[in-house]
């Protein structure tokens, strides 16, 4: 099940637990956890895009190694709210991500990566170790985001 619903979304896990956060790019994937009380997010990996079959083979690996219960994937639309040839990308990218058998959450990613980048740039983080993060950086930021609005929806047990 796909879903821009937190509400759908909460009611279609399986059970309560981690959820992971991805910023599909096109070169990479940045991946993010959240505990199993959906308190917070932090940055987990980077997966570097490949074919799909591999990149989906990559997020398996990771869903089962983390015990993953649902994603969330975040989606780049224009600053008006509209899609654009990219958000059309994420979303074909997202029913694609059905093989895994998990429900997945559509969130608004539009300032994500501007607002990583902007915190590195205030602590004073290199360019080369900005590069490096920003992925799953941006993911960490659309998971919070994420779970935030579901702890106001169903907090899990």
């Amino acid at each position: 099940m796909i879903t821009g619903s937190p509400a759908e979304f909460a009611a279609a896990l399986p059970v309560p637990g981690k959820l992971a956060g991805l910023d599909v790019g096109t070169k990479t994937i940045g991946l993010a956890l959240c505990d199993s009380g959906w308190s917070f997010a932090g940055p987990a990996e980077t997966i570097r895009r490949s074919k799909f079959t591999a990149d989906l083979e990559a997020l398996r690996s990771f869903v089962e190694r983390e015990q993953v219960a649902g994603l969330v994937v975040g989606l780049p639309l224009n600053l008006d709210g509209s899609d654009s040839p990219r958000t059309q990308s994420v979303r074909a990218f997202a029913r694609n991500l059905l093989a895994l058998g998990l429900p997945v959450l559509l969130w608004d990613e539009r300032w994500s990566t501007q607002a990583v980048e902007r915190a590195m740039i205030d602590a004073d983080v290199s360019r080369a170790k900005r590069a490096q993060a920003v992925d799953m950086l941006a993911a960490a930021h659309i998971l919070q985001g994420a779970i935030d609005a579901l702890a106001n929806i169903a907090a899990p047990e």
